[in-house]
């Protein structure tokens, strides 16, 4: 007959708390020694024997030998550990493998990814909307300062204003490198963000609004080109300040006109060759349309700038960097006075204010949303999210139609 071990209390009551912390846990002696037995559903199931000398199997050591697997456990169920490794981890004699994954390799293999496959994004777009944030982060997970996706990104993300725009592209470009290293790298799958983005970027502050630039007069912008010195450096600027403001450009897409020629009219038009590329889609090249500014007295201002672009009459400043406008602008007297007047009544000047007018003048002038739109290079439903002016002005006409089909009627 084979040989009945029977089991004393204090063994049965530790065999019943393994179990209980979750389905396939289970836990039984090895000679003096706690072998730890993991079988979860359909997957292969783990071995492994204590092998900390703190840890024998006796009845002193029940409390112990609980704790000790109850902290395994964690480190299996939530970072995905095995028994091994977390035994290890538990007991300082591993750290939780973050230096030991090749978190600066895979930076590289993601920016290459981006770059060069799928909905790809240009190297700048790199440079200054995934270089800072996942430097950051890469430093931070070599040296061990976070164990966790979600402190890892709360980390990362602090310095930028709670529920600002920035704060939130920066969450969302370390999230897809997070997403990248697990699905691509095949690194723990514990490193996948199981928490809302949105619990981490937080909201603004109640009555503070999104800071985008309202938009400003056309005499206003026209005051502002006259403010500017008539020297070379001067008349380059003023130049890109016409070019943004009849056109409604991004000031980046300064850099890409060229003049084209319609076949079916013969007349000259701007042509804008920048692909605005970001992890949501590309937007395409498009055909300018100008908008030209109209002072207080009704007089339209004649820029000629289509003229003067084709004599190579214009020169146009280096805006790759998103801030060369802004601190040309704050340097002129006539803005930074400006500025304060609007911040006076709760308004706020921006470089993109100069684009903004360029909507609201379409708007006043009964340009309709989509053709709006099309000719600022974003998609309809972005328009009329950025303008309120666009959304409220379409309701209102949509509504208008539908009435003038009634007094027809009637």
């Amino acid at each position: 007959m084979p040989k009945v071990v029977l089991q004393e209390v204090w063994e049965q009551q530790l065999r019943a708390q393994v179990k209980d912390l979750g389905r396939g846990w289970s836990v039984q002696r090895d000679r003096d020694k706690v072998r730890l037995k993991y079988r979860p559903k359909d997957q292969k199931g783990q071995t492994y024997t204590l092998e900390s000398p703190k840890y024998t199997w006796e009845k002193t050591k029940a409390g112990d030998i609980y704790t000790r697997i109850r902290n395994i456990y964690s480190l299996v169920k939530k970072d995905q550990y095995s028994l091994k490794q977390a035994d290890e981890i538990t007991g300082g004699i591993a750290p939780k493998l973050i230096e030991q994954l090749d978190w600066e390799g895979a930076k590289d293999r993601f920016k290459n990814q981006k770059i060069n496959h799928g909905d790809t994004i240009k190297p700048i777009t790199w440079k200054k909307k995934y270089e800072p944030v996942l430097t950051n982060a890469v430093d931070l997970l070599i040296k061990g300062k976070v164990s966790n996706p979600e402190d890892l990104v709360d980390k990362c993300i602090e310095k930028w204003e709670t529920g600002s725009r920035t704060r939130q592209i920066r969450g969302q470009n370390l999230k897809q490198f997070l997403d990248y290293c697990v699905q691509r790298e095949k690194f723990p799958v514990a490193w996948v963000l199981t928490t809302k983005l949105t619990d981490h970027i937080g909201k603004k502050p109640k009555g503070k609004t999104v800071v985008k630039g309202d938009p400003i007069s056309d005499q206003q912008i026209i005051n502002l080109i006259n403010s500017i010195p008539d020297t070379e450096l001067g008349n380059i600027w003023a130049d890109a300040i016409r070019l943004i403001s009849e056109f409604g450009l991004r000031p980046i897409e300064v850099l890409h006109l060229s003049v084209k020629k319609d076949r079916a009219t013969g007349e000259d038009y701007f042509y804008c060759s920048y692909e605005k590329r970001s992890g949501g889609g590309t937007t395409e090249p498009r055909v300018l349309h100008p908008l030209p500014l109209i002072d207080d007295q009704g007089v339209v201002q004649q820029f000629n700038l289509i003229a003067r672009w084709k004599a190579k009459l214009i020169k146009v400043p280096n805006l790759e960097d998103s801030n060369a406008l802004k601190q040309y602008l704050m340097r002129t007297n006539y803005w930074k006075s400006l500025k304060a007047e609007l911040e006076s009544n709760n308004e706020n000047l921006k470089p993109y204010s100069l684009r903004h007018s360029y909507s609201l003048r379409g708007h006043l002038r009964n340009i309709d949303a989509g053709a709006m739109a099309s000719a600022m290079g974003h998609s309809l439903e972005c328009h009329l999210r950025e303008y309120s002016w666009a959304s409220k002005k379409t309701t209102k006409a949509a509504f208008d139609r539908a009435n003038e089909v009634l007094s027809i009627a009637a």
